[in-house]
């Protein structure tokens, strides 16, 4: 018998180890000249392992030309060793998970090699114009794949898509960082904080007793998606409320069209407003799903106005683990609980479902922001450690995972939820109030009571 971990142990287990190996490396290289400047390392002390992962660069006619990066620089071999790294991981999990590391070579290689495909596609000039961004393509690749065609037993075999974004959640936590969480004090901690809980339970609630969905798990990955934080959250709770994988997809595909669509579009509707660049800020980093389209959306209101959204964003990806053990517990105690009596208590069954990566995520982001206030020197560390390595890979291990997603999802056991519309409805009326509850919070907060703390 294979020793087998838990998969959240294990993804928790390989995330933590990356985020060290990033940290230790990055240290070797720690710089001679002016370490505690900002001005000379802006992105952070430069790391050896940038060398070892990189994703295919913009491109207008020819893919090829996605292989060299602006300034004419060959980018093949970090790209090649990028899907490297997502096959080394995908084999690490296979082998603390007890399944057969020969067995899922193949089908993982094939993952990685999907993956880079829908960076390129993402990557071509038109496309990456209009910020449709490589979840979308991830999704859509295996999506095509298991609806038109058979998935091969040796792929179906290396399918961890739940995995490699667990994992890539634990190294995202070394990039939530408590001190720039603090940065906008009670005014961002009110606009994420306040809004978004009372978006989820009254979208979940329309879902259930409104518009009467079946499934309650979809009901709450959907509204989950939608109000904390798009797919990280929808993985989180999906695990709490154990949503199958056809939910899980069909809500990430929503969250990720209209967050194309909300970020092309808030901008200019900002700026015809009239709104305060930071409000307007504020507005979009509670509401727009993808932190990436976020502050692709919050620049184009300026300076300020992306750093407020990006803050408020993160502030907001930092309550994935209190949403997530609150599902847990209202599952166990209300969902599933049938009347009879329990064999332990609700706080001992809400632990058993409480998605354990999510304290990898906490761990993570508590010694990275620890290491990140100890002195200059340390913040560069950090930031040239998650810059130059662990935010590349978290993007390809997200891009693998999604491509697996798309692969356990048939349009056909979808059918039902599709057909009646509901799901969609309940989208849109979750991201209606979301939009209305949050401008009035960020004007609330940063247009009147904390103005003067927070204008630049």
């Amino acid at each position: 018998m294979r020793p087998k971990l838990h998969e959240d142990i294990a993804a928790t287990s390989i995330g933590l180890t990356i985020v060290a190996l990033a940290l230790a490396v990055t240290w070797t290289a720690r710089p001679e000249r002016e370490p505690a400047s900002r001005a000379a390392h802006p992105k952070g002390w430069p790391t050896p392992l940038s060398a070892t992962i990189d994703k295919p660069q913009t491109w207008a006619d020819s893919p090829l030309e996605a292989l060299r990066d602006k300034k004419g620089k060959s980018v093949a071999v970090p790209v090649v060793m990028g899907m490297g790294w997502v096959v080394l991981v995908g084999m690490a999990g296979a082998a603390l998970g007890g399944r057969s590391v020969v067995r899922s070579l193949a089908g993982t290689v094939a993952i990685a090699v999907l993956a880079c495909s829908a960076y390129l596609l993402a990557g071509q000039k038109v496309i990456h114009y209009y910020n449709l961004e490589y979840p979308l393509w991830a999704l859509a690749v295996g999506l095509l794949i298991v609806n038109l065609a058979r998935v091969p037993a040796w792929l179906g075999r290396a399918l961890a898509g739940e995995f490699l974004i667990k994992t890539g959640l634990v190294i995202f936590g070394a990039e939530v960082l408590f001190s720039r969480l603090l940065e906008l004090g009670l005014p961002g901690l009110m606009t994420a904080w306040i809004v978004t809980p009372i978006v989820l339970v009254t979208t979940y609630l329309a879902g259930v007793h409104l518009l009467k969905i079946p499934s309650r798990s979809l009901c709450m990955v959907v509204s989950a998606d939608m109000s904390v934080c798009g797919v990280s959250a929808a993985i989180a709770t999906g695990a709490a409320c154990r949503a199958k994988k056809e939910e899980l997809s069909l809500a990430i595909g929503l969250s990720l069209f209209f967050t194309v669509i909300m970020m092309v579009v808030m901008p200019p509707f900002i700026s015809w407003l009239g709104l305060d660049p930071i409000v307007g800020g504020a507005w979009i980093g509670g509401t727009i799903d993808a932190t990436g389209a976020v502050v692709a959306a919050g620049e184009a209101l300026g300076k300020e106005g992306g750093e407020v959204a990006a803050t408020v964003k993160m502030i907001q990806n930092s309550m994935i683990g209190v949403i997530a053990f609150a599902v847990a517990v209202y599952w166990v105690g209300w969902v599933e609980h049938d009347g009879s009596a329990r064999e332990g208590s609700l706080a001992a069954e809400a632990w058993r479902r409480f998605p354990k990566f999510i304290l990898g995520f906490l761990a993570a982001s508590i010694i990275c922001s620890w290491l990140f206030t100890r002195s200059p020197e340390a913040a560069l560390w950090v930031d040239g450690a998650t810059t130059g390595f662990t935010s590349r890979l978290r993007g390809w291990l997200f891009c693998a995972g999604f491509v697996c997603m798309g692969l356990q999802t048939n349009f056909r056991e979808l059918a039902p939820a599709l057909g009646s519309g509901r799901p969609l409805v309940l989208y849109l009326g979750g991201q209606f109030l979301n939009l209305v509850l949050t401008l009035g919070m960020a004007s609330l907060t940063f247009g009147w009571l904390f103005r003067k703390v927070v204008e630049p």
